[in-house]
Parts: structure tokens; C-alpha cells; sequence
């Protein structure tokens, strides 16, 4: 099933890429929820969390952290700090079933975060 996430890989619709690898994705969430605010995804589609092999997906799962550092020294937010999350499920927030890391910054982060 093809998601907007797909979609944006595809070209099909236009995104705010700020990082590209051969496997990973980056680009501006269009409803951000901090000054920065950037999703990280797989050029594969794994619908979520749960659905991750780690010994299958962890050279993706270190390539997506990898582009995470990146952009956020790009940013200038790695060295007042950034958050990372992943949400997984109806229950955890996920709203498009393509997994995806958000980077956000910018800001003081709250905790607990929701």
C-alpha cells in the first residue's frame, strides 16, 4: 500500500528534502511541532516499529541515526540538544504506516512528552 511517505521517495509529490542517502530520506514535517522538525525515513517501506528485523534493518537503523547526527550539526542544534522519537501504532501517535524517525528542535522539550 503505497503512503505519502512512498509518494515523496517516488517524487511523485514534492517535499522539503534536506538529506538523501542510496536508503535514507530526510525532510521538513509540513505540520511542525518544533522550530525544527524533520522526519528521517527508509527508502523501504516498514509500516512500523514492530515490524523491524534487527538483524535485517540494522545497517537502515544505523544509516537513519547516522543522517539524524548529520542534519542536526548541519542545523546547529546538535550541540544544544535535539530529540529523537519514533511512534509506533494507533495508540502512540502514528499517523502515516511508513516508519519514521522525528527530529526536533530548536527548542526546550518538554517531558513526559504526551
Amino acid at each position: 500500500m503505497s503512503t505519502i511517505f512512498s509518494k515523496i521517495i517516488n517524487r511523485e509529490i514534492p517535499a522539503d528534502i534536506v538529506y538523501e542517502s542510496e536508503n535514507v530520506l530526510a525532510f521538513r514535517d509540513i505540520r511542525p511541532q518544533a522550530p525544527v522538525h524533520i522526519l528521517i525515513i527508509p527508502k523501504i517501506e516498514i509500516p512500523k516499529v514492530t515490524d523491524i528485523k534487527g538483524k535485517e534493518h540494522a545497517q537502515l537503523l544505523g544509516e537513519m541515526f547516522d543522517a539524524a547526527n548529520k542534519i542536526a550539526s548541519d542545523l546547529g542544534i546538535a550541540e544544544d540538544g535535539f530529540r529523537l522519537v519514533f511512534n509506533c501504532g494507533n495508540n502512540g501517535g502514528q499517523e502515516v504506516y511508513h516508519l519514521h524517525m522525528h527530529l526536533l528542535g530548536s527548542r526546550k522539550m518538554n517531558w513526559p512528552p504526551g
